[in-house]
């Protein structure tokens, strides 16, 4: 693995820390020091994987915050307690996900995989980039996948009302994640603030299990072996949360802790500013200057 550095004195948030690669990547940090944030959707367990995060790291400063990310109230008032917490935020790391073979709505009326895996840290980063910007260098770190590569974004259908896939839904998604940290990177010249993207790899989770796929059953029986785990899965959202090596670098996407080239329609800078903009739209941000 390619060098770290001791974040004592960082503080980091990581979305969905209750387990899997949140929870591995909380643990690697907090063990090099940092004082680190995780969410969840129910509180007790959130506490209770702190209290994990906290004895597998030795390091006490590990906080727990409940949010239902799916919800736009919910990632405010997420917003609000971090900013409360924290006098400082030196890293976000966007790694709350999921996959749902079937269609579900969001208490906004928004399609569930589009809210979750992309809205929420859209939404969330930004209520936070006045924190993160307070505390350059800091660094945005969005956990994509490998899938982004067969993506596309459908403007005339984001929210797949007329023709649902659970595939299509979740690759547009990753491919969104992609295609705001471009965006992202853009606007944030200048601040001191660093926006990559990350392919964990295929790991070893409960991913999918809430809305039952038969794809991902027989992918569990077959392959599961052969998976990388959490751990493995969570290094390179941890090199580039910490790693001197990428110091200033933005706006690219990692897997296997190198570069890697993303899905051509990421560096389209028209495509990526309407994203943008309908995103702001749906979540009732105002418009980037």
């Amino acid at each position: 693995m390619a060098n770290q550095t001791s974040m004592a004195g960082k503080v980091v948030l990581i979305t969905g820390g209750t387990g899997g690669i949140g929870k591995a990547t909380a643990i690697g940090l907090a063990g090099l020091g940092a004082r680190v944030g995780i969410t969840g959707r129910d509180l007790g367990r959130a506490e209770q994987a702190a209290a994990d995060i906290r004895a597998a790291s030795g390091n006490r400063a590990v906080d727990a915050f409940a949010a239902d990310l799916t919800s736009q109230a919910e990632v405010r008032r997420l917003a609000g307690a971090v900013l409360d917490t924290y006098p400082r935020l030196d890293v976000l790391i966007n790694n709350v996900g999921g996959f749902w073979a079937h269609r579900h709505s969001t208490a906004d009326g928004l399609e569930h995989t589009f809210a979750l895996n992309y809205l929420a840290p859209f939404l969330l980063t930004n209520l936070l980039l006045a924190r993160l910007e307070a505390s350059a260098p800091a660094r945005v770190v969005s956990v994509s996948s490998g899938v982004e590569t067969t993506g596309r974004v459908d403007f005339d259908d984001l929210q797949g009302a007329r023709n649902y896939s659970g595939q299509r839904a979740y690759s547009q998604s990753k491919l969104a994640n992609v295609m705001f940290t471009n965006e992202l990177a853009r606007q944030l010249r200048g601040t001191g603030v660093t926006a990559t993207c990350v392919h964990p790899g295929v790991v070893r989770t409960n991913f999918g299990a809430e809305d039952q796929a038969w794809f991902f059953t027989v992918i569990s029986r077959v392959v599961y072996p052969f998976l990388k785990t959490p751990a493995q899965g969570a290094q390179t959202s941890i090199y580039l949360a910490s790693s001197p090596e990428v110091d200033g670098v933005t706006g690219q996407f990692f897997a296997n802790c190198k570069p890697k080239t993303a899905n051509k329609l990421a560096y389209d800078t028209d495509m990526t500013a309407r994203l943008w903009q309908v995103s702001a739209d749906l979540v009732g941000l105002a418009a980037a200057a």
